[in-house]
């Protein structure tokens, strides 16, 4: 949206409506590469947390653990991602997106063989450490990079593409069981933990030959570089331009400044923020009112993406279907994979729509139809409880479909959409450590979930798990519905305005003024 556009709204009293572009232009094919080469960092996520659901029914014999330990060692990787995710911010202001990215391949490699090799539950552990500060670091960095490369009229799509390889990396996850459950007991879930170290290699070699995110070139200085990029991620040379423009304005760098191909202004000096210094004061300490209603939003939506369930079903699916009348290792084993066909085919789902129809109404869909889903098999294992065993056959039916029912609708919106919507509405000097809480809050609702459900179920049943995550996804549509504006075709540099933020030149004395700009009042510390 243009500048003009946005003050035309704002002169009317109301908060700028976005607009998507009139017509569509073609998809920006070096963006697309950009975007995939990222997002493939999503994989390591998605293979872990899947692998582990099979892996675990071998594990526990071989290693002679509790089902206790298995629930701590399955959910704790979500915990140690925080110090990845947390760090990651502050890496991508430093080292930029793309290094960040190379070292999240680098230690998610070494995860992967140290859990491969463990030869007891200690150094599984260790691995898991490991192997979760990797997943911490590509979980944040992938979509930043993605939404700081992506012309407006496609962000939504390619900002959308971590999240589809999440799931592609959950359905490998699900094939490495299924294919391996057959080998001796104690290889087995060996192989499938090792087969997770060959992925980081190729995507390291891959990331080396992306460009660096314009955004982070700018915030150093090297407009020049900036501007190349731009050139080749952008639709035509004016929207090349009019975003170099408008992010600039948003680093505070006056017009005219780094107008020569070969510029490079010393922001450093000037800007004390172009490394990340003095973010979190500004987003924790004393932040204005868009920025804490921005912060409200991304952690909102990331807790209801993750409090409502998804990984319980992702990695204990085996049990659930076991519940539900699955008894061998190889029926339940061929049921999850449907569950990760099912989750990875849906999401292309929100990767069409994400730009046509908006971020609003694919949230609100997934969460109700997530809602249905999880009354209905909550109902129909409440159901077979009550029954005698075997006797259940057409219940065992309707659970196995409320299951791929639920992944269904967590791909079209709550899954992609949680990352692509956080990515987007964070002013540029805020926006790497803001996602980085954000993620954090992924991470520490997907662990607590996760190491919780073993216990839950058995404290209050299947049946009275899931009713209580449909609970909680009915106050999550509750919340989008209320709380979250549309940022459909809106500039990165303009998402602000949809919360309440203002101009940059409407710096006031007051540090606390609602319009005050927050990236001007950085760039002046």
């Amino acid at each position: 949206m243009s500048n003009s556009k946005q003050h035309d709204a704002a002169d009317d009293g109301g908060i700028p409506a976005p607009e998507a572009p009139a017509k569509r232009p073609p998809l920006n094919k070096y963006a697309l590469a950009c975007a995939v080469l990222a997002s493939m960092n999503s994989i390591l996520l998605g293979y872990d947390v899947s692998v582990m659901s099979g892996a675990q029914l071998f594990m526990k014999q071989d290693l002679k653990i509790t089902d206790t330990q298995i629930e701590i060692l399955a959910g704790i990787i979500n915990i140690y991602s925080l110090v990845g995710s947390l760090a990651a911010g502050r890496t991508s202001d430093w080292l930029g997106r793309r290094y960040t990215m190379v070292l999240a391949a680098a230690i998610f490699f070494a995860g992967a063989l140290i859990m491969g090799l463990a030869p007891s539950y200690t150094i599984l552990m260790l691995g898991r450490f490991v192997a979760g500060v990797g997943v911490g670091y590509a979980l944040m960095i992938a979509p930043v990079y993605t939404a700081e490369v992506s012309p407006t009229s496609a962000r939504g799509l390619l900002t959308s593409f971590p999240e589809v390889f999440i799931n592609t990396g959950v359905l490998l996850g699900y094939v490495s069981n299924y294919a391996f459950h057959g080998l001796p007991v104690h290889l087995s879930w060996r192989v499938m933990f090792l087969v997770g170290a060959v992925p980081p290699i190729f995507l390291a070699l891959g990331v080396l030959a992306m460009p660096e995110s314009p955004r982070w070139l700018v915030m150093q200085g090297r407009i020049g570089d900036a501007r190349r990029v731009l050139a080749k991620t952008s639709n035509s040379p004016a929207e090349a331009e009019e975003r170099l423009a408008d992010i600039k304005n948003a680093i505070g760098i006056p017009d005219g400044v780094g107008d020569n191909d070969d510029d490079v202004v010393v922001v450093a000096r000037r800007n004390k923020g172009s490394h990340g210094e003095g973010v979190w004061r500004d987003l924790l300490i004393r932040p204005t009112p868009p920025v804490r209603r921005i912060l409200i939003a991304c952690l909102g939506l990331q807790f209801f993406q993750q409090a409502s369930g998804i990984d319980s079903v992702v990695l204990y699916s085996p049990r659930v279907f076991e519940k539900a009348g699955l008894r061998s290792n190889n029926n339940s084993l061929g049921a999850t994979m449907a569950v990760g066909a099912t989750k990875t085919l849906f999401i292309l789902v929100a990767t069409f729509f994400l730009d046509r129809v908006g971020r609003r109404p694919l949230l609100l869909t997934s969460a109700g139809g997530m809602v249905v889903s999880l009354v209905t098999l909550a109902s129909a294992l409440r159901a077979i409880d009550r029954l005698p065993e075997g006797q259940a056959t057409s219940l065992a039916g309707v659970s196995i479909a409320a299951v791929l029912t639920f992944v269904a609708s967590f791909s079209i919106g709550m899954g992609p959409i949680a990352w692509v919507y956080s990515s987007e509405i964070f002013p540029l000097r805020l926006r790497a450590q803001g996602c980085a809480l954000g993620t954090a809050m992924n991470r520490v609702m997907s662990g607590t979930i996760t190491m919780s459900f073993i216990s839950l179920y058995k404290a209050i049943t299947f049946a009275g798990s899931f009713y209580l995550y449909a609970g909680i996804a009915a106050a999550g549509w509750l919340f989008m519905f209320f709380f979250l504006p549309e940022t459909r075709g809106s500039n990165l540099e303009d998402t602000e305005k949809l919360f309440g933020g203002g101009d940059h030149d409407e710096d006031k004395e007051d540090g606390h003024d609602a319009q005050k700009s927050t990236e001007l009042s950085s760039s002046q510390q």
